[in-house]
């Protein structure tokens, strides 16, 4: 899931002159740049960019931040180090240098985007559901100190977006985990991850299938008030959905309704989701 930020879109918005490729290409990268101006390395760190070198573009704008601490030069330099390196997938580098930037510049009118790259260089690693969520985690945790701290910004909308998309991806974790204790008849391991889902992640397009699953592992264990409870929650919020149908099912089969039953923990979702008591 990488970012989808143009590099000319992003050197316009720094307020940057464009770099011509022949200028770039009459400068030798291995020139020793202790002996160039800060503008000058900056010229040549855009033109490797341009030509589609990001990692050494990264580098080479990191000089500049070496030889000329504290400069403008450096502070322009920081985060193009930033952006050069997530456009070339090294999104550890490209945190680094972003995190510079805030460290350095927590108010500056651009700090909004420094940290929506902190956030993307978790967000675009994520894999897929069945493998370690430790980077989801950590990208919530950046999207939301993104959508927080600039909720202005103009990175605050996909910040959201990749935030609700980050929390599916955790219950969609959840479901396969689950969906595997069920199959086994492991229905105490599977009911509390779905459990999980409804609870934690009740806003994703999981809930209604979770709904369901409780309902058939709870029918299982022969645990009846649960089961029409989590039928009757789901009846609430998802009545047209194949869930319920499934599930509405499954209670009549068993001659039961799905109706709040018993006292649960679904019975507290109930009464909040439901009879919007929430106390």
């Amino acid at each position: 899931m990488r970012g989808s930020y143009r590099i000319s879109t992003k050197l316009r918005q720094f307020g940057l002159v464009a770099v011509l490729a022949a200028c770039a290409g009459s400068v030798d990268p291995a020139t020793d740049l202790e002996s160039r101006t800060p503008e000058e390395i900056y010229r040549l760190a855009e033109g490797m960019l341009q030509q589609g070198n990001a990692v050494r573009a990264g580098s080479t704008f990191g000089e500049i931040e070496r030889l000329y601490p504290y400069s403008e030069w450096a502070k322009r330099a920081m985060m193009m180090s930033a952006f050069s390196y997530h456009s070339a997938g090294d999104y550890e580098l490209s945190r680094s240098a972003a995190q510079r930037y805030l460290d350095f510049y927590p108010a500056d009118e651009d700090a909004s985007y420094a940290q929506f790259l902190v956030a993307l260089s978790h967000y675009d690693q994520i894999v897929d559901v069945g493998r370690d969520q430790g980077t989801t985690f950590e990208a919530l945790q950046a999207l939301g100190a993104t959508i927080e701290r600039y909720p202005n910004s103009e990175y605050a909308a996909s910040a959201r977006l990749k935030f609700d998309l980050a929390l599916n991806h955790l219950a969609g974790q959840e479901m396969e985990i689950g969906r595997y204790y069920l199959k086994r008849g492991h229905y105490t391991a599977a009911i509390n991850r779905f459990r999980a889902v409804v609870e934690e992640y009740q806003t994703t397009s999981h809930t209604a299938e979770a709904l369901h699953r409780l309902v058939e592992a709870y029918l299982s264990l022969g645990l009846n008030d649960e089961a029409q409870t989590a039928g009757a929650i789901l009846g609430h919020n998802f009545q047209g959905s194949e869930w319920y149908e499934n599930s509405y099912a499954l209670l009549t089969g068993e001659g039961l309704d799905a109706a709040q039953a018993g006292d649960s923990w679904l019975t507290s979702i109930y009464r909040q989701v439901v009879q919007g008591k929430w106390l």
